[in-house]
């Protein structure tokens, strides 16, 4: 199944390597031979919930819905995507406006978080509430099964084929969702890593999908971030293609996510949950 190809948010808005012969280029040769290049595009995102500014972000500008609900969810400012009523996309030449309106219970818990960042910062304790942030209160996920060996095999492949218009321009992360058939349902890129995967939990929100016996799929650097994003998106299983570190190993055996790493030509490597003492 291909990788989806960015839906624009406006008539005005398109994805460079989709719609474009690319941008033209010389070799650094003495012949200085010349060719055209599709180049990923980006944008400015800027997020207000109910009027309120939250975020500036530069994205790709495809599947903004998608990244407006995955990002809401895994940054912790709702607790669920049924917070939110309604996304509203505005072009403003090559930035975006996301105007999302949300539930009194969410806009509420918002402000406060702000009002509690304001005091801290007052009175020189914005370092605490950095490291409140970084390593916050995540809640449990019941146990799950590790998917089958064979879910895994000839995976990079199958990733690279599918992740369309990172393969033609060379610059995007990727984040998919395999069912538990062993199928890749879905495949979401962007120019940064946490986008990639916020824009796929929106997805499989949006869609209901049943997480169940399935797995996500990151090809960046497997960071504490995704594992935040992960736990709170309720997924049982995170595979990533780069080796994760000593702290995002700790913190999914804590939390009872399944992590994974698939090396290049080796089997895969399960670190979470921690293999029996030897």
């Amino acid at each position: 199944m291909p990788c989806q190809i960015p839906r624009p948010a406006s008539a005005e808005v398109r994805e460079t390597v989709a719609c474009s012969d690319g941008y033209a280029y010389a070799e650094l040769t003495p012949d200085g031979d010349t060719g055209r290049a599709a180049l990923a595009d980006e944008i400015a995102l800027a997020i207000a919930y109910n009027g309120l500014s939250q975020a500036v972000m530069m994205v790709s500008p495809g599947d903004l819905e998608d990244f407006v609900h995955g990002f809401s969810l895994g940054a912790g400012l709702i607790e669920s995507i049924d917070d939110i009523y309604d996304v509203r996309l505005t072009v403003h030449g090559d930035a975006i406006a996301a105007e999302v309106q949300v539930s009194n219970r969410a806009f509420w818990a918002l402000k406060d978080q702000r009002r509690q960042l304001a005091g801290s910062t007052g009175c020189g304790l914005c370092g605490v509430e950095a490291l409140d942030q970084a390593l916050p209160d995540l809640p449990m996920l019941p146990s799950a099964q590790l998917p089958p060996a064979a879910h895994l095999e000839h995976l990079r492949e199958r990733v690279n084929a599918v992740q369309e218009i990172g393969r033609r321009s060379g610059a995007l992360h990727a984040a998919l969702f395999v069912d538990g058939a062993g199928e890749i349902r879905l495949c979401r890129e962007d120019i940064g890593r946490h986008n990639a995967l916020d824009k796929l939990i929106g997805a499989l929100k949006r869609q209901r999908l049943d997480l169940a016996g399935g797995f996500a799929v990151v090809t960046s650097r497997c960071s504490l971030e995704l594992i935040h994003k992960a736990v709170r998106a309720g997924l049982p299983t995170l595979v990533s293609l780069s080796a994760p570190t000593a702290l995002t190993v700790q913190w999914a055996r804590e939390h009872n996510l399944n992590l994974i790493h698939l090396p290049h030509r080796s089997a895969p490597r399960i670190y979470s949950p921690a293999p029996p003492a030897a």
